[in-house]
């Protein structure tokens, strides 16, 4: 769990981990729309300072949600480049050869990039401040009504529960393998290329490690005769509060804010 971080639950009391996963989960739907929509500055200035807000009032700490954002960093620097070099409009900034830079392809590497962090940070609260056990649960409370036209909603769920929990599990084994071929004189780290020509020897023994955990979980299942979701009851039944219809309230000023500032500016 300290290799990757993204996603992992941090245990807490705040208003938000007290909320019902199920609002959680839409409203971290609507917020993606609502961050997506947002097209200029002053509209994901105010995107930033609601999810600032949240994280205040989670109570998480920054240096946590450093880490957890830090491995995905990567998928950020690639949208944005390609934005700088692709998109064309505007003066032209730097030109050389077939790669120009244009003050639009500025503009569009920044608001992507500045558009991904906040998608990453507001969906990363989501799974923080809930245990996988409570998103389980909620992802097919909210799919149990199309259950009746035949969609799986309970082994969707559990779908979603095995993979949150298996992508710590994958880093820190990728990590264990590492270390361990690094001890037997393997130069994974000496140059770029040569470490990319050593990935498969750290790929074939992660891929046999992730197959005999689905294994093992398996056989735990079956021992302990899991037959799906039919009959199945929870301690603590989910329920929605007030505090979910604030929440609802405030993410409705959000996007009020962000259409005006779409408009206005």
């Amino acid at each position: 769990m300290n290799v990757f971080s993204f996603g992992s639950y941090y245990p807490g009391d705040s208003p938000l981990h007290r909320m019902d996963p199920r609002a959680k989960l839409l409203l971290g739907i609507v917020f993606i729309v609502v961050a997506l929509a947002a097209r200029n500055a002053a509209a994901l200035g105010a995107v930033a300072v609601f999810v600032a807000g949240f994280y205040l009032l989670s109570r998480i700490p920054l240096k946590y949600v450093a880490k957890s954002l830090a491995p995905l960093l990567f998928i950020v620097v690639v949208a944005s480049l390609l934005n700088l070099f692709v998109v064309q409009g505007g003066p032209v900034i730097f030109e050389w050869a077939f790669i120009r830079i244009s003050e639009g392809g500025v503009q569009s590497c920044l608001t992507i990039a500045a558009r991904l962090v906040l998608i990453l940070l507001g969906m990363s609260l989501v799974t923080m401040t809930t245990m996988t056990l409570d998103l389980t649960e909620a992802l097919e409370r909210l799919l149990s009504p199309f259950a009746r036209f035949g969609l799986p909603a309970h082994e969707l769920g559990m779908i979603m529960g095995i993979a949150l929990r298996f992508l710590p599990q994958f880093a820190s084994e990728l990590v264990t393998i590492y270390h361990a071929q690094i001890s037997r004189g393997a130069a994974l780290a000496s140059s770029p290329v040569r470490g990319m020509r050593m990935l498969s020897s750290l790929m074939v023994p992660l891929f046999t490690s992730a197959f005999r955990h689905a294994e093992t979980l398996s056989a735990a299942m079956d021992a302990r005769c899991y037959h799906g979701g039919a009959g199945r009851t929870r301690l603590h039944p989910l329920k929605f509060s007030a505090r979910d219809g604030g929440a609802v309230a405030v993410l409705a000023v959000l996007a009020a804010c962000v259409g005006a500032a779409d408009v206005l500016l």
